[in-house]
């Protein structure tokens, strides 16, 4: 196992989903508006070990994305990998897994970890699942060898054969 003691660099791309939707009280609506995600991470964990960069690439809610999208996620994710340092990616659970095993096909030779996660909670609010998702996949991201995973719920799932079961709220092994 590697030392999680020791600095780590890690790249967060951020795309959407539910993880990044906020409550808009004068609408009273709840959409993806913009990433909020370096502030609610900075605010709410310690990590002395851990510094990230936040690369907001898309703000949609995954039941709309569609394969320029997965490209776009594709490509940022081949030109992020030049930086040599572990990857999480935040992503809407509906589509997730497609997107996941879609990036494990299209990118070969993958020399650092790729964590996908989202929540079926938005992160701001009071009984959400992000918080817990990220920090296990920002863990997984500096200790897992290199490759492509789904991180939720307290569960590493290696990509591909991953699907979301809508029944119980998480995912599993297909």
């Amino acid at each position: 196992m590697q030392n999680s003691n020791k600095f780590t660099e890690i790249v967060i791309i951020t795309t959407g989903g539910t993880i990044e939707k906020s409550y808009d009280e004068f609408e009273g609506t709840l959409e993806n508006r913009g990433t909020m995600i370096k502030n609610k991470i900075s605010s709410k964990l310690r990590l002395p070990y851990t510094h990230f960069t936040v690369y907001p690439l898309l703000n949609k809610d995954s039941l709309y994305m569609d394969d320029e999208d997965r490209k776009l996620i594709v490509m940022t994710i081949n030109d992020q990998l030049k930086k040599k340092c572990p990857i999480v990616v935040l992503h809407g659970t509906d589509t997730m897994a497609l997107t996941a095993e879609n990036c494990f096909e299209a990118i070969k030779n993958v020399d650092v970890p790729v964590i996908f996660t989202g929540a079926m909670t938005p992160m701001g609010f009071e009984d959400t699942d992000a918080t817990q998702n990220v920090t296990e996949a920002l863990l997984a991201a500096k200790l897992l060898p290199a490759g492509f995973y789904i991180s939720f719920h307290n569960q590493i799932f290696k990509v591909p054969h991953v699907r979301k079961n809508r029944e119980k709220r998480t995912f599993e092994v297909c």
